[in-house]
């Protein structure tokens, strides 16, 4: 590794503690013991208890795409998708391969949507200094964004962002900057004046292409937050199959992915080219992934995937072992639930225990899944690094690019800039491959236009649900009784595989371990512990029960 800045570091020991930490979606409370200037120990606290799972009990099967997908206000589908193919699994039965298609093409605009907003709105302020940015030169600031990428911009467009970022700062209304790390020269930020103007200048921008994103999901899932298009048995939207609506999508997602490869990519190379530190901290050992993107009509295979599934264990690259859904497990000894066995989704129990904020015995309301009894990363990296051991067509050469661009080894993938770079990749892949699927589906219209198929909810039967969501690996579970109601589901998200407490054998979750060995330059402001934690792309559900602290009672309200 090349030109690599020794991250700086204090010689503070003592606890630190961010609450809340921003710039997630939810509330997250991380505690670190620090000593010397470096992290010794770590507690991931999810501070909101989601309920879901007591709420969908008695209900019909049918129902619990439309619940599951409110818990929260950005992964939406993730959730539809996979109680959707939760409950089809129950059912053991086909679908029609035009269903596959579009559900496809709505999720594929998501990890767009999801990457971009994560890379620009949640995490770049970890790096870029807006307030730096007004003393770049316009001139030397379109130079550089011209030769990194086919954008044309001009020292023009630059000062027009400078005068509105300078109106906004001499405001003294910073608004989303209040309080940001990077105000008053923090130690750990170090982008020339220029790259700083270009990040911001994109950062605005991103807030606009977004929406195209958000849009295109839409024409297809006829809302966005909360798209009303997947049943169990396929699709309902009719209006995909003309070649209006095909068009509308196609010309969105156009949109969307030029900026992905002129302006994310490129801004992602430039700014992790400063930060190579990012390399050598914020890494894990062991990895998950779902696969995602079946075949037409093939959605219950996993093996029939256009990414594929796998685990990888002790960072050993050259061996993908298969993942086995019967060895997954929940534990909640160190979550505020009641007991301390871990139990498979299937016999998974929800019932809240809450102790106090500050508990080291039971400290968070997430539970703590493992696979085969270890901890393990699920999101963007797992996927890249499971799809790269598989030689993946398409995965691997991007990998070798951006590692060859950035002068590192794979071993710097074990990192937050790892992390960080990993999501780029999988949103240029998945982008750049859209265009294929939706040639495939417009062909396939030409013979065939059935897009669902109708099906009864099914009666004393168990089904789960895999979705490789944008932030990783997601796991509805259900349970029928003789009655088709519900008689058990249990949501095993993302952000609980890889934020967790603890689990019996006292073994850190996969943040806990990748914030140990953490430098920290400024306690006050450690801004190297948002950098890893914000690499993880933390989602901790909303909740939509209210639990009395006191006495443990969960509230039930009816809507009227």
């Amino acid at each position: 590794m090349s030109q690599v800045i020794k991250a700086p570091q204090s010689t503070y020991t003592g606890q630190v503690v961010v609450d809340p930490l921003t710039r997630i979606e939810g509330h997250l409370r991380i505690e670190a013991e620090v000593e010397n200037g470096k992290i010794k120990e770590a507690r991931c606290v999810g501070t909101l208890f989601r309920g879901l799972e007591i709420i969908l009990k008695g209900r019909n099967p049918f129902d619990a795409p439309h619940f599951t997908q409110r818990t929260c206000g950005v992964c939406t589908y993730s959730h539809s998708l996979a109680s959707t193919r939760a409950v089809e699994d129950a059912i053991n039965k086909p679908i029609p391969a035009n269903a596959t298609y579009l559900r496809n093409l709505v999720l594929s605009m998501l990890y767009l949507h999801d990457h971009l907003v994560h890379f620009y709105a949640l995490h770049a302020l970890d790096f870029v200094d807006v307030v730096n940015a007004l003393q770049g030169d316009p001139v030397k600031a379109a130079q550089i964004a011209n030769s990194i990428s086919n954008r044309k911009v001009t020292p023009d467009d630059y000062r027009a962002v400078q005068a509105k970022l300078k109106a906004f700062v001499d405001s003294g209304q910073l608004g989303p900057f209040t309080n940001a790390y990077f105000l008053g020269n923090h130690p750990a930020y170090h982008l020339s004046p220029e790259l700083n103007l270009i990040g911001t200048a994109d950062y605005l921008a991103a807030l606009r292409v977004q929406v195209k994103a958000a849009r295109a999901m839409a024409v297809f899932g006829a809302k966005n937050p909360h798209t009303q298009f997947t049943v169990p048995g396929g699709v309902t939207n009719y209006g995909a199959l003309t070649p209006e609506r095909i068009k509308e999508f196609t010309d969105l997602y156009k949109e969307t992915l030029t900026f992905i490869e002129d302006y994310y990519i490129p801004d992602l190379l430039a700014i992790a080219s400063q930060y190579k530190e990012c390399a050598t901290y914020g890494g894990t050992r062991n990895f998950m992934a779902f696969g995602e993107f079946p075949d037409p009509g093939c959605e219950r295979d996993l093996q029939k995937r256009w990414l594929r599934p796998g685990v990888i264990l002790d960072r050993k690259i050259g061996k993908v072992r298969d993942m086995d859904p019967n060895r997954i497990a929940e534990g909640v000894a160190h979550s505020w639930y009641v007991g301390d066995k871990a139990r498979h989704p299937y016999e998974g129990e929800t019932e809240p225990y809450f102790t106090k904020m500050g508990d080291k015995d039971k400290y968070s309301w997430l539970k703590a899944p493992r696979y085969d009894g270890i901890a393990v990363e699920t999101g963007p990296l797992a996927q890249v690094l499971v799809s790269y051991a598989q030689e993946h067509r398409t995965i691997k050469p991007m990998v070798d690019k951006v590692l060859g661009a950035l002068q590192i080894g794979p071993e710097a993938l074990f990192s937050t800039l790892g992390r960080t770079a990993a999501r780029g990749i999988e949103a240029l892949a998945v982008g750049q491959q859209v265009e294929t699927w939706i040639k495939q589906y417009q062909h396939n219209i030409t013979k065939d236009q059935q897009i669902v198929e109708n099906y009864e909810p099914p009666k004393s039967a168990r089904g789960v649900g895999f979705v490789n969501a944008p932030r990783g690996g997601l796991s509805h579970w259900i349970v029928t009784d003789d009655d088709a109601r519900i008689a058990n589901f249990q949501l095993v998200v993302p952000t609980t595989w890889n934020l967790s407490p603890r689990d019996a054998k006292n073994v850190p979750s996969a943040c806990e371990e990748a914030l140990v060995g953490t430098p920290v330059a400024d306690p006050a402001r450690p801004v190297e512990i948002l950098r890893v934690v914000h690499s993880f792309d933390p989602c901790i559900a909303c909740a939509v029960h209210v639990i009395d602290g006191e006495t443990n009672q969960v509230h039930k309200f009816k809507v009227l």
